[in-house]
């Protein structure tokens, strides 16, 4: 009598695609974003529908606030309305915002950064990544020792009008056209920007 041949464990070959799943992640993140919101959006969920471990999605991200920052429209948008020349450069932000904004969702930062607000400690992780990419993008052009503190004026300026115009959506700001709207923003980021109208 012959003995059965020896079983072959089969080993899954594991797939390297680091940009593979960073985009799995950032898609993912997008939809539990928008359907959950910021605070109970958790990296777990993000994870498992991404089809990855949480511990991939930590090492790419460090943190829900940083992967909500790189999953939802907002700081590469900035980036692209920043560059250009000085002068121009309220009017850019202005248009820019308006038109993300006319069309967000309530996974937008401003949005999920307002909606936030009753978790001081979640609106603060969320503000502070935030702040530490528009600074970034906000350095290729603006020069001075209060650079951040102007970024910041700049942030907190959105995050009210946010709050007034797309949140509430009620009051004399809500009932402005897009273009109406847009200019008056384009002075009132003239002002924190550059120090005048």
């Amino acid at each position: 009598m012959t003995s059965p041949a020896p079983q072959v464990a089969h080993k899954r070959k594991r797939t390297r695609d680091p940009e593979g799943k960073r985009a799995a992640i950032i898609a993912a993140a997008r939809a539990v974003f928008a359907e959950r919101g910021f605070a109970r959006a958790t990296i777990r969920e993000i994870a498992q529908r991404a089809g990855v471990t949480h511990g991939l999605v930590v090492m790419h991200f460090t943190t829900k606030e940083r992967l909500f920052v790189a999953a939802v429209p907002g700081p590469r948008d900035l980036a692209d309305s920043v560059a250009g020349d000085l002068e121009g450069l309220p009017g850019r932000v202005a248009r820019a915002y308006v038109a993300r904004m006319e069309s967000a969702d309530q996974a937008d930062p401003f949005i999920a950064l307002v909606r936030a607000a009753a978790d001081q400690e979640a609106a603060k992780a969320l503000l502070h990544a935030m702040r530490t990419e528009s600074v970034v993008a906000y350095q290729e052009l603006l020069t001075g020792p209060d650079v951040d503190v102007r970024v910041d004026m700049v942030g907190s300026f959105l995050v009210g009008v946010t709050l007034s115009r797309y949140v509430l959506a009620d009051g004399p700001l809500a009932a402005l056209t897009p273009e109406e709207f847009t200019g008056l923003l384009t002075d009132g980021l003239r002002g924190i920007l550059f120090g005048a109208p």
